[in-house]
């Protein structure tokens, strides 16, 4: 019955008049501008949270166009260095290139790798769907060789995910460790969402038992809870985690107990025009956030 809702209210979201769609996703995205993204970035480091910053977007069809967005991440850590923000960039290999070729891909992420360096700043290259996982770590384990503040995301759900961080462990290692969004076939992917929880923690626990940064995604309780008694059981430094979630999701309070435990609680930001591109995407790949989102809206008005 809850599937049959979601779906019903799906096929009606593209017919919807674009200023409920935007007060939709008001909540989870912080605007169209680089100015009001920063606006919210500031607020989040006053209140004792990091972020990561995204320009909506991907599938980038032209070299001209990809070579103009990664123009926009360029300036983006010229901006951050200068309004001194406790953020860094994360970046679509699709929105910079990768469906037109791998090269072009390899050139703009370079271009962002080297003004990463030049701004003392973090790139996270982050992951698609499971036809571009092979692409994207090999170009990122190029970006880390070139700069040490690279990282890029493994998903849990996939099965090949703990031989792929078997692969990179090390003291250069910081990868975002999430469970993962699109649908994949069963042939490939964890699709009961306990065993996703289980393989996570077996994939974080690897992790802790030897050398490398993760960022600890996800906006399940219940595995945040078993993350957190992992991360005692294990007596686990501090220093090499983080949490990370999407802005505007709510989390019970637990953001901010986070932040009282000492720990480290890096908000995801993205903004840019193509919001409503990007949300009707999003909740074409995964119809199960309908429910949620029309939950939240309901409660939020």
């Amino acid at each position: 019955m809850i599937k049959l809702f979601n779906r019903l209210i799906l096929f009606f979201i593209p017919h919807l008049p674009l200023f409920f769609v935007r007060f939709v996703a008001g909540r989870y995205v912080a605007g169209e501008s680089c100015e009001e993204a920063f606006e919210v970035v500031r607020k989040l480091n006053a209140k004792g949270f990091m972020a990561t910053i995204d320009i909506l977007g991907e599938h980038t069809r032209t070299k001209h166009t990809a070579f103009m967005i990664t123009q926009k991440y360029c300036e983006l850590f010229d901006a951050i260095k200068r309004r001194k923000l406790d953020c860094n960039i994360s970046v679509k290999p699709s929105h910079i290139g990768l469906d037109i070729g791998e090269q072009i891909l390899r050139e703009n992420l370079l271009k962002l790798v080297g003004k990463a360096a030049e701004s003392g700043n973090f790139l996270r290259i982050d992951m698609e769907n499971s036809k571009t996982t092979d692409i994207t770590l090999k170009l990122a384990d190029e970006c880390l060789a070139k700069y040490d503040s690279v990282g890029t995301v493994l998903q849990a759900y996939l099965f090949r995910t703990e031989d792929d961080l078997k692969e990179r462990v090390g003291p250069k290692l910081n990868v975002r460790l999430c469970k993962g969004i699109y649908r994949e076939s069963p042939d490939i992917a964890i699709q009961d969402r306990h065993e996703i929880n289980k393989n996570y923690l077996k994939v974080l626990k690897y992790l802790f038992d030897h050398e490398g940064y993760v960022g600890i995604a996800t906006h399940d309780l219940v595995l945040l809870k078993d993350c957190l008694h992992l991360i005692r059981d294990l007596k686990v430094p501090s220093d090499r985690f983080e949490f990370q979630v999407l802005y505007g999701v709510p989390m019970s309070g637990w953001l901010e107990k986070l932040i009282k435990m000492k720990y480290k609680v890096r908000v995801y930001v993205p903004f840019g025009p193509e919001w409503y591109a990007y949300s009707i995407r999003r909740l074409q790949e995964n119809p199960n956030i309908v429910g949620y989102i029309f939950n939240n809206l309901f409660r939020r008005a």
